[in-house]
């Protein structure tokens, strides 16, 4: 289903986009301006990353040119029909990520953040970013914001601290918002406290029915407390990985068991206490699409939720239309995808930018975010039994920072697709797959993955405008228009 069709112009059409260096076109929808004659100057830029390291998304001079040879492969850019509106790409921003981050010199850290979070000059412009709602695996020890002795509970939230948080996220945090104040922010939980669980522990159990609402309660004290802080939480899914029992810390959901806790408290909890942050679902595997569309068919449910969210350590990324064909009024995210270390970048290159940013863009996700934005060579910090492995974006030690595969992968779409882009029919063509979008101000942007094993000479089309340029084997391009 489209969500959005318009008209565009010739003038449109022939746009010509600035350079990243800060600068916007002119021009709208509006503009009813004769395109000029074609002229054998190509007004389109190219930034690159190749499989073999050679080339590390950087704007190229070349290597295109005004199509001669319409025979070739045809990527085809469709600007009247147009789909879903991006939030943004980005990481999560884990408390050992933060800890990093915090360990470095000030001005060391304050020229990578501008590095990661400004758009302008030689920046990649994330705008979006995941944090745990208490610990995850990758912080150094398991805990929430209200750890009591046993059998001790506090179902109004009256010993509620984000201290914990206090030590590394939020003093990161504050810097990020600081250099770009319109990231946004979401937030998950691994579990809840321990004392509303069945089993008691901080790994598995599931959620005592009886704790719905001071459970509600723990989450709209969170975001009030982080507001305080000067933190806007954008978002939040109300569990992670919600059938994966065995992480830790983790809360074992099924989706019965999840619709009735946001129906009969976390939903009314926030529609009480004024909160607009938004409430996803799932955020877990593309295997299993039952559990989101069985929440939403519940419209008791469904009026409180604003979308689901995904992973891809099972199923197929095309799975994920399956939801939204479902119920196409709300909203799809991908959250989380990590890179085993040490790395292999040219299959990491190849996979994410094939499944992720093009297949869950493709598939109608409106943010697309990879895990883990550092950690150190030693893949620290994680808890007892957390991830041993995860990859970071950025390997961080002392001031010393290694940019990792993700950080390109990312890159590729972050710096370009900014808030308030869409989504537009690009043609699907054997080998490059593909991408394309519509910025707030009028350029068009497409990423192009060279998935074979030799090097690809394609056309892109817009309007009645034709490029022609290629690709090594498993090379990414952004084209920017």
């Amino acid at each position: 289903m489209i969500l959005r069709r318009k008209k565009i112009s010739i003038g449109v059409i022939v746009i010509v986009i600035c350079s990243f260096l800060g600068l916007r076109c002119s021009g709208s929808s509006q503009d009813n301006t004769v395109a000029p004659p074609v002229t054998s100057t190509v007004d389109v830029s190219f930034y690159l990353s190749t499989a073999n390291e050679s080339v590390l998304f950087k704007k190229q001079d070349n290597n295109i040119s005004k199509a001669t040879d319409e025979s070739l492969p045809t990527i085809e850019l469709d600007a009247e029909t147009i789909y879903q509106e991006m939030d943004g790409f980005g990481f999560s921003l884990t408390g050992g990520s933060a800890l990093h981050l915090l360990n470095m010199s000030a001005s060391k850290r304050k020229a990578l953040l501008t590095e990661l979070f400004d758009y302008n000059n030689e920046n990649i412009g994330i705008s979006y970013l995941r944090v745990s709602l208490g610990a995850s695996d990758l912080d150094g020890e398991v805990f929430s914001y209200n750890d009591l002795p046993a059998g001790e509970t506090d179902v109004n939230m009256e010993k509620f601290s984000l201290d914990q948080d206090r030590k590394h996220l939020i003093p990161i945090l504050k810097e990020i918002l600081a250099i770009n104040p319109d990231v946004k922010i979401m937030a998950s939980p691994w579990s809840s406290p321990v004392w509303m669980k069945t089993n008691g522990a901080s790994k598995g159990g599931s959620l005592k029915p009886e704790y719905y609402e001071a459970y509600g309660k723990y989450f709209v004290k969170y975001i009030q407390e982080m507001q305080k802080e000067g933190i806007t939480i954008d978002a939040i899914t109300v569990q992670n990985e919600p059938l994966h029992p065995g992480n830790s810390p983790s809360l074992y959901m099924p989706a019965e068991e999840q619709s009735a806790f946001v129906k009969s408290s976390l939903g009314p909890a926030f529609e009480n206490a004024g909160i607009s942050t938004k409430i996803i679902i799932y955020d877990h595997n593309a295997d299993r699409t039952d559990y989101p569309i069985s929440i939403l068919n519940d419209p008791e449910t469904k009026k409180y939720v604003d979308g689901s969210a995904f992973h891809l350590y099972g199923g197929d990324i095309d799975n994920l239309s399956m939801v939204h064909n479902a119920h196409p009024d709300k909203n799809l995210y991908f959250t989380e995808q990590w890179i085993g270390a040490p790395g292999n970048f040219s299959e990491n290159l190849k996979w994410h930018t094939s499944e992720l940013i093009i297949g869950a863009t493709r598939n109608w996700c409106k943010v697309v975010l990879e895990w883990n934005l550092a950690a150190n060579s030693d893949l620290e910090p994680h808890t007892d039994g957390g991830c041993t492995q995860c990859l970071g974006a950025l390997t961080i030690d002392g001031d010393a920072v290694i940019r990792n595969p993700a950080y390109y992968i990312i890159a590729h779409a972050s710096k370009f697709v900014r808030p308030g882009s869409y989504r537009i029919e690009s043609n699907k063509q054997t080998d490059l797959p593909n991408v394309a979008f519509e910025t707030p101000e009028g350029s068009f942007v497409i990423i192009v993955l060279n998935s074979s094993d030799s090097k690809k000479t394609f056309n892109i089309k817009l309007g009645e405008e034709i490029i022609t340029t290629s690709l090594a084997a498993g090379s990414v391009g952004t084209y920017i228009w």
